[in-house]
């Protein structure tokens, strides 16, 4: 699979000291650029009206006073100038979602994750702030909640409580500088359209194909795996959690080329993984060794899918449509401008069918499939050879057969690595034609083949009714005209310069 993006949100008690912290030459080892839409004092002002909002709701727990977000990006963005990179970035933001921000572009320790951290603001700056004036003397307990009468807020003693406090008629009570926080900014789906907005905004300036990132969707057929930080604890615990997503992955592509249905995989998926998982984490809590063992009966169930499907109704491979002059997509009439004037007697004949851009696509992702196919094809024989050995290897006892399990449990060792790295080829030979997964080639594919066969239909059609055959009007079609014009020129020179040499010789 393609690189995943990576997008993090997290919730800032202390804004103040986390700008100071991410802005900083002498924090940070690696800090390119910073740029901010707006003055500090903002964030003082906005950090003072949350606390204030907060302790009025007497709500437990810490106040929230911004956000932040770390936007991992392509290593390749090392190359662009990175005030320009960060201000861009950061005022895509804040056009899409009108607040202010801060933000920082870094690189980690080892110089192998470029980042930016950006923080935005959950308020807005209201266009007159509203402030109000007491009418009369007004009271305010410990908790800053305004009461009634003095009386609430003296102690036995009759004097004014540690804590409470008094606004005399005349003085401003209430000063509103900010709008109340926006609730888009706490839902699930609002990280989900920052991801797919950030993604698209980072693809368009990633110059390598095979390097433009995608965002992992919810309910995909794949396990997403998880990034490491650095010096994680848990780091060991993480890798071998992303090893068994891994192999569900490479269980999900060679399922998706032997013809198993998305939605069967997803079923499997649900009633393997998902609701065990779900139903052991309500019960005994989050438990990671359970997750191996969940993935590991997951793979099983579905391979044990595909070699029903394989043997139930073995997958019938398209025959390679022959390439005929008139039926290859280098040969299609795309864009003719040609004008056939007719007169009343004439027949109107009709126009020649055009070929879509996805059906032009069709034979080069033919052999892309072909390819996926065959590799499928091969590691289906390897894993029957490996459970040729693991059953040999059960059958082999007695004392002084150790030899012989070694040498068996070898075989079976480095039949399971080499199905392994089989496995981990398939998604790469899509990945050479710019394709993320085996998933999305296959959507194409299908499509491209549907519409192919469309095509053929229609100039099928066209040449019986018309009796012509199609014109050759492609871009590949032009260059080899342009190549022959070139050459019988070339030819023409050199039948000159042989008749001036005998001119010459005379």
């Amino acid at each position: 699979m393609g690189r995943n993006s990576f997008i993090q949100m997290t919730k800032l008690s202390n804004v103040k000291g986390r700008i100071t912290y991410i802005s900083s030459h002498a924090k940070q080892e690696n800090l390119y650029a910073v740029y901010e839409t707006t003055e500090r004092k903002f964030w003082r002002e906005l950090a003072k009206c949350n606390q204030e909002e907060f302790a009025k709701s007497g709500t437990e727990g810490k106040c929230i006073e911004a956000r932040e977000l770390i936007i991992a990006l392509p290593e390749s963005f090392t190359e662009y100038q990175p005030d320009r990179l960060l201000q861009l970035l950061t005022n895509h933001f804040k056009q899409n979602y009108g607040t202010e921000c801060i933000a920082a572009l870094h690189h980690n320790k080892r110089k192998t994750n470029y980042h930016i951290h950006l923080i935005f603001a959950e308020r807005k700056l209201l266009d007159e702030p509203i402030i109000k004036i007491a009418s009369r003397n007004m009271f305010y307990d410990e908790n800053g909640k305004h009461v009634r009468t003095k009386k609430e807020i003296l102690g036995e003693d009759g004097e004014i409580r540690e804590g409470c406090s008094i606004v005399k008629k005349g003085e401003v009570y209430e000063k509103k500088l900010f709008t109340v926080k926006e609730e888009r900014f706490k839902s699930n789906s609002f990280l989900d359209e920052v991801k797919h907005s950030y993604t698209d905004l980072i693809n368009i300036y990633v110059k390598d194909e095979n390097q433009k990132l995608q965002v992992f969707e919810r309910g995909s057929v794949y396990l997403a795996t998880k990034k490491i930080g650095k010096n994680n604890p848990k780091a060991q615990e993480i890798e071998a959690d992303n090893q068994k997503r891994r192999e569900w992955n490479r269980a999900v592509d060679m399922a998706l080329i032997s013809g198993v249905p998305e939605p069967k995989i997803m079923e499997v998926k649900r009633k393997e993984i998902t609701e065990p998982i779900r139903k052991s984490i309500a019960r005994r809590g989050n438990r990671p060794r359970l997750f191996s063992r969940v993935v590991t009966v997951a793979v099983e169930a579905l391979e044990f899918l595909i070699a029903s499907v394989l043997f139930k109704k073995p997958r019938e491979v398209p025959k390679q449509t022959e390439q005929t002059e008139t039926e290859h997509p280098e040969h299609v009439a795309e864009n003719s401008t040609a004008a056939v004037e007719t007169t009343k007697e004439e027949k109107v004949e009709p126009e020649q069918p055009k070929m879509t851009r996805l059906a032009s696509k069709y034979p080069k992702l033919f052999k892309v499939n072909k390819e996926l196919e065959d590799q499928n094809g091969a590691i289906q024989q390897k894993q029957k050879q490996l459970s040729a050995k693991k059953k040999e290897l059960s059958e082999v006892k007695g004392w002084f057969k150790g030899r012989k399990k070694k040498e068996l449990q070898n075989e079976i060792d480095e039949l399971k690595s080499q199905i392994r790295d089989m496995k981990d080829y398939l998604p790469r030979i899509v990945q050479k034609i710019g394709y993320r997964s085996v998933q999305e080639f296959l959507k194409d594919f299908k499509a491209s083949q549907t519409e192919y066969s469309q095509y053929r239909t229609a100039i099928a059609k066209w040449k019986k009714e018309t009796g012509k055959e199609p014109v050759a009007h492609g871009i590949r079609a032009k260059l080899a005209e342009k190549k022959q014009e070139i050459q019988n020129e070339q030819k023409n020179k050199q039948h000159i310069r042989s008749q001036n040499k005998d001119r010459g010789a005379r």
